[in-house]
């Protein structure tokens, strides 16, 4: 049997949902040989836990939350030998959607806790030093995340709230990004560097990207107006954002961004003061990640056999 540790933190996603997580993991506990659940009590907390958890030889950690608590797991696996179990919480669920595992909480633990379960190595990445599984962003998107992080309520149409009052105060500012040899300035309403294909809920940002290729997708949308922008939220839902003459898409391992002034940046809905100039890196393979045995985001290489 594997030795794993399960780190939840029980105020991600709806209310309504927290009892039942609970009885979720007290009916693991009730039939596991030596279940460790650890609850989380406020931010960077889940990073803490999954170090302990390491360092007492757990060769997997399971996150039970939203993205936020995803990549706080994440932090202290990367570039580690043990593997990453999601049990979705969230609103959004980004990584946890573009890799298939939205079939149900039940199904979602037995598949994190089993030691017969399928592992991928895949991407991580990195903006100024801050470590993102899923996708990071800066403008629009940021300001959305910091608007949501302060209400009190959870879910889509919070977000929605959200992201149109940040739509309403936000005006485009003009960014250099060198990426591959090139350079290519824009007037940007948000830039979003995409490891996944999705921020969550299925809004595409960048359809067909993968978390295996050893590339980010940097996404640029420019000034729409309000109604623009309703439309390029339509187009984010359908995976047709590409077709906008207002968005402009790039790929690369490495970016370096330069806006006018420091500002906040969101990895995984996180938000986080940074200076006018960010660097993203992406960390090739550097996470294992429990996967569906079919999982398309990231398929079996052909000779190859379950990790």
């Amino acid at each position: 049997m594997i030795q794993l540790r399960l780190i939840a933190n029980l105020r991600s996603g709806k209310p309504r949902r927290r009892g039942g997580i609970l009885r979720l993991l007290q009916k693991y506990a009730a039939r596991s040989r030596d279940p460790v659940i650890s609850l989380t009590e406020g931010p960077g907390h889940a990073t803490q836990l999954a170090r302990e958890a390491l360092a007492a030889g757990c060769q997997r950690v399971v996150a039970v939350g939203g993205d936020g608590t995803v990549n706080e797991v994440a932090q202290a696996l990367i570039r580690t030998s043990a593997a990453l179990g999601i049990v979705p919480l969230g609103s959004g669920n980004g990584l946890a959607r573009h890799l298939g595992m939205l079939r149900g909480l039940e199904d979602a633990l037995d598949l994190a806790t089993s030691p017969f379960s399928r592992t991928a190595d895949i991407d991580t990445g990195t903006a100024n030093g801050h470590p993102f599984i899923n996708v990071m962003g800066l403008g629009l998107d940021a300001e959305a995340s910091r608007r949501f992080n302060q209400l009190p309520r959870r879910g889509f149409w919070a977000y929605a709230g959200a992201l149109l009052a940040a739509v309403s105060s936000r005006r485009s500012e003009r960014c250099r990004i060198t990426f591959s040899g090139r350079v290519e300035t824009h007037d940007i309403m948000l830039i979003a560097v995409a490891n996944s294909d999705q921020y969550g809920y299925d809004a595409r940002i960048a359809p067909g990207g993968r978390v295996d290729d050893g590339l980010l997708d940097l996404v640029t949308v420019g000034p729409a107006g309000l109604p623009g922008m309703v439309h390029l939220g339509a187009r984010l839902f359908s995976g047709a954002l590409a077709g906008h003459s207002s968005v402009r898409r790039f790929k690369s391992g490495r970016f370096l961004i330069e806006r006018p002034a420091p500002g906040i940046i969101h990895t995984d809905g996180e938000v986080h003061e940074t200076g006018a100039i960010v660097e993203v890196t992406v960390l090739p393979g550097s996470l294992k990640v429990v996967v569906p045995a079919l999982c398309k985001a990231v398929p079996h290489k052909p000779g190859a056999f379950p990790a």
